[in-house]
């Protein structure tokens, strides 16, 4: 009989192990949910303000027509003259262009939510040694003629509700800056019509924006040679794109980058007079041009870390439960299986206690208060679930040891794995030496064992 019920108290523990396992499941689904919720918060952001920008610009722009006249043959086979006309345009990207300026913290909230964003002004230095690119190209039909309309420079955003504010200088002369680019494929930016000069002179362009955005900035690299300088107040950023940054600095104040990019190594100048698509300038397609860009990143966003954390839950809940059998094992004090399920169930619900007070507080703190109410409530569950002060003392020292492990697995991301197997080995460890005396024969027999008739 004692048998039986050793079997029938296994099968127990694995179904509250499943049980287990499908509370974990749905803590993880909420903490899914309160993704969805900050993502919705993000698109809500960039929808009343404006969303990652990407810039592409200054490009010098020229639209041109050519007009031919072609003999046609009408219904009644009569022969005509017919003009016909195509319209098309050249552009140029600067030989040098420098970009600096500084974009710092401009955060909005959406009510538990906070949404990255930045703000600040930046200077655009494009110098053309001369423009004889611009030039009216010949006729691609016998006896056509090529016309071309005024030059004219444009920037073109991802986003133009960004463009809060522009100023662009040929030497000393402000140019009237109007809305939109005139460009078939970046249709969104600025554009400012130039004053008529001689093409086989140098031209230098400056341009001051003020730009606000969310999360992302980026920059292609359309010119001989581009140079970004860039700062920010945002400590944590993030450097991607096709290019990482020749020199930066990071800091707790911040951050400076610099890039340095020819074209030699990129080929965004060919790409864009060639209209490839940018993804956020030109359509939805493919990002198939080169940028340098940084993302805003939280490295402790609370949803990730609790999500993290609740990937670990299951093995340290079936860790405790190891704990709890090799103490009732070694002890003689037995323990109920629905003593289990209330141990398991308060490890549980510290990670609903860790996701609700992470969106109030810093991750750290949280973790700290979810932690040491989980730990005072088993240890006091445990004085009475194994008889004594002292052991429910060591039951609570030991769940606090297992809530620092998992605490260096979340901040060690890199080490994680590495950090893991080797406290599931030392655990293992300790049960194979603590065990390694018991005759575990003997066990079965007693429990098998008749018990005497008086």
């Amino acid at each position: 009989m004692e048998a039986r019920g050793m079997i029938w108290k296994m099968a127990i523990l694995g179904g509250v192990s499943l049980l287990l396992s499908l509370v974990l499941a749905r803590i993880g689904w909420l903490v899914e949910e309160r993704q969805q919720r900050q993502q919705e918060a993000i698109d809500s952001v960039e929808q009343a303000q404006a969303g990652a920008q990407v810039l592409l610009g200054p490009l010098l722009l020229r639209s041109c027509s050519e007009e031919w006249e072609s003999v046609v043959t009408d219904e009644n086979k009569e022969r005509r003259i017919s003009t016909e006309k195509r319209d098309f345009m050249i552009s140029a990207v600067p030989e040098r262009l420098q970009v600096a300026g500084a974009l710092n913290q401009d955060a909005r909230q959406r009510g538990l939510f906070k949404v990255n964003g930045y703000a600040g002004r930046l200077q655009f230095d494009a110098h053309w040694v001369s423009l004889q690119a611009l030039e009216p190209p010949r006729a691609r039909q016998p006896g056509g003629r090529v016309q071309c309309g005024e030059l004219q420079a444009m920037l073109a955003s991802s986003d133009a509700r960004g463009l809060r504010a522009a100023t662009l200088k040929v030497g000393d002369r402000n140019l009237a800056v109007k809305p939109g680019t005139g460009h078939p494929a970046y249709a969104r930016g600025l554009h400012a019509s130039l004053p008529a000069q001689t093409l086989d002179l140098p031209l230098h362009l400056q341009l001051h924006l003020d730009l606000v955005g969310t999360q992302r900035f980026a920059l292609v690299p359309a010119a001989g040679t581009t140079q970004l300088n860039l700062r920010s107040d945002w400590p944590h950023p993030s450097f991607g794109g096709r290019f990482l940054p020749s020199a930066r600095e990071t800091s707790d104040a911040g951050f400076s980058a610099q890039w340095q990019v020819s074209e030699l190594a990129s080929g965004a100048p060919a790409d864009v007079l060639a209209h490839k698509m940018v993804a956020g300038l030109g359509g939805e397609g493919k990002e198939l041009v080169d940028t340098v860009e940084f993302t805003m990143i939280d490295p402790v966003n609370p949803y990730v870390m609790s999500d993290r954390a609740i990937k670990y839950g299951l093995m340290f809940i079936l860790l405790t439960f190891v704990c709890v059998g090799l103490v009732e094992l070694l002890s003689g004090r037995r323990v109920h299986p629905v003593q289990y399920l209330l141990v398991g169930l308060a490890l549980s619900v510290f990670f609903l206690l860790l996701l609700s007070l992470s969106e109030h507080l810093s991750f750290g703190l949280s973790y700290l208060l979810a932690a040491a109410a989980a730990v005072g409530l088993l240890a006091v569950y445990g004085a009475a679930m194994l008889g004594s002060w002292p052991h429910g003392l060591g039951f609570g020292a030991g769940i606090a040891g297992l809530y620092g492990a998992l605490y260096t697995l979340l901040s060690l991301e890199q080490a994680s794995l590495v950090i893991g197997a080797l406290m599931l080995f030392a655990v293992l460890a300790a049960v194979m030496v603590l065990t390694r005396r018991l005759d575990w024969y003997a066990l079965g027999a007693a429990a098998t064992a008749p018990t005497e008739s008086r």
